[in-house]
């Protein structure tokens, strides 16, 4: 059973938004654990205070008294500052996600418009098909762009070879360290400036080394593929200012044969998709900095919580009561004994706590990195345009046992994509996807290209929605980028940092 390209989206948007959802679930624990702890510090700072009563003389009790209880009240107010934070961080949080699953929402529909817009401008294909083989005008602007093409692509491949030769026959020059002085001092050129003496040197040491024959060479050899690069992008420029003549023919057909409104729907569509993709990177990018502002204030990294934690510390570890701990628990005094009990217990399940909050704090790591992965293999999901209702995936565990697997790192995200990659095609009423004979068709600007052989305006894979890449650095299979570095599959690495 095969899953169409919007489905596999709604899939990798569904997941995101659970991992998303687990993730701030997790932060909240250990929020509420930091709190139990801090709470639980001020019971095990209460029974030591309970157990000075007891214990020590009544000028010393008095004293302790009064430190403890100052270090208390300071501590209790600094953690109600702490968990206003972290309501208030929330809330931030909850607003974003739920601006992300509005647009989310929406861009899910706007791809049902285009499938719906696209179906329209199909049925007209052969209309469409008949009208442009009838239109000689048509016919000869074809012929002359695959022309121009072919043309093009020779003096892309002639560009390449000479800037092949220039770093291997240039080689024995740039290593010769007399060549490349001359040649850096500009000798020879009227840019070369030196004084009688330098001069002088010089001229013996370009007789020494033959320079004057050897710096033409060079010249030349360097000179060559910089011409034939730039003739190579002025033809490239030709063949897309053809396509966007064959695509004006193109265009011109199908709104003669009733499809303009469809195609203004489709194209508006498609605009307002490249719209929220940007606006959903920035929200993305805009969350991670508060997530990681969430997870400093959770695990206490906020100064208002760090100080009461340290407070209380020092009124506990500094008052001496220590030894006044060993003594209860070496009496029979029914009073401090209880106190002790307390105490012991306070201690325990501070402990527990604390194990607890590492399980957590482990969990939450993971989850991260899921995420992460999972936000990079969707921008390329896109970038892709593997989300056209064209695009269709053969196999459909991708959106069932395989993206289990991925979630619970079983599988890593280069093989989770790569399985996206194999499995991908795309479907259409006729015509090729995109034509051997027009691979520059993406130099195209009217975002409306039409491949001869049938009606079928399909994305080219590899493109996007209209030109948009992720500012994240690198490439994922060939293009685009991520904001960190890493890699694998081929490209140059993923926002999150470091390859798979």
């Amino acid at each position: 059973m095969s899953v169409s390209g919007p489905q596999a989206m709604r899939a990798l948007d569904d997941a995101l938004r659970d991992i998303r959802r687990e993730e701030d679930d997790i932060t909240k624990r250990i929020a509420r654990a930091n709190e139990r702890i801090g709470k639980l510090r001020e019971t095990e700072l209460g029974q030591l205070r309970a157990l000075a009563t007891v214990r020590l003389s009544p000028e010393v009790r008095e004293e302790l008294a009064g430190t403890l209880g100052q270090a208390e009240t300071r501590a209790r107010d600094m953690l109600k500052e702490h968990a206003a934070a972290m309501a208030e961080m929330e809330k931030t949080l909850g607003d974003t996600e739920a601006a992300l699953a509005e647009l989310t929402a929406e861009r899910q529909s706007l791809i049902d418009t285009v499938a719906a817009r696209q179906a329209e401008i199909d049925a007209l294909g052969s209309a469409v098909d008949a009208a442009l083989a009838a239109d000689s005008a048509y016919q000869k602007l074809v012929a002359e762009r695959e022309e121009a093409e072919r043309t093009a692509t020779e003096a892309d491949r002639k560009a390449d070879q000479a800037e092949a030769d220039r770093e291997a026959k240039g080689e024995p020059y740039r290593s010769d360290p007399l060549f490349t002085y001359l040649w850096d001092r500009q000798y020879g050129t009227s840019a070369y400036k030196a004084g009688n003496i330098t001069r002088m040197l010089d001229q013996w040491v370009a007789r020494l080394v033959g320079y004057t024959d050897a710096r033409a060479n060079y010249a030349m050899l360097t000179a060559i593929p910089e011409r034939l690069r730039e003739h190579a992008e002025r033809l490239a420029d030709d063949v897309g200012a053809l396509d966007e003549q064959v695509a004006q023919k193109e265009q011109a057909a199908l709104d003669a044969a009733g499809g303009r409104e469809a195609r203004m729907a489709l194209e508006a569509a498609r605009t307002r998709v490249e719209e929220i993709d940007a606006e959903i990177l920035s929200r993305e990018d805009a969350r991670e900095e508060l997530t990681e502002r969430q997870k400093q204030i959770a695990e206490g990294g906020d100064p208002a919580f760090g100080q009461a934690v340290e407070m209380l510390a020092e009124a506990i570890w500094d008052t001496g009561i220590e030894k006044l701990l060993a003594e209860a628990r070496a009496t029979r005094t029914e009073e401090d004994d209880a106190i002790v009990v307390r105490l012991e217990d306070a201690r325990r399940r501070i402990a527990e706590e604390q194990l607890e909050l590492d399980d957590e704090r482990a969990r939450l790591k993971t989850l991260e990195s899921r995420r992460r992965e999972l936000e990079d293999i969707e921008f390329e999901f896109k970038k892709a345009r593997y989300d056209d209702p064209r695009s269709r995936f053969r196999e459909d565990r991708l959106v069932g046992d395989l993206l289990t697997d991925f979630l619970k790192g079983g599988m890593t995200a280069a093989t989770y994509w790569d399985s996206w990659r194999r499995s991908q095609d795309w479907t259409g009423t006729s015509g090729p996807i995109v034509p051997t004979s027009r691979p520059r068709s993406s130099r195209s600007k009217s975002g409306f290209p039409i491949p001869p052989g049938g009606f079928s305006p399909r994305p080219p894979s590899g493109g996007n929605w209209g030109g948009f890449s992720r500012p994240r650095g690198g490439g994922f299979g060939g293009g685009g980028g991520f904001k960190t570095g890493g890699s694998f599959g081929g490209g140059t690495g993923f926002k999150t940092g470091g390859g798979f």
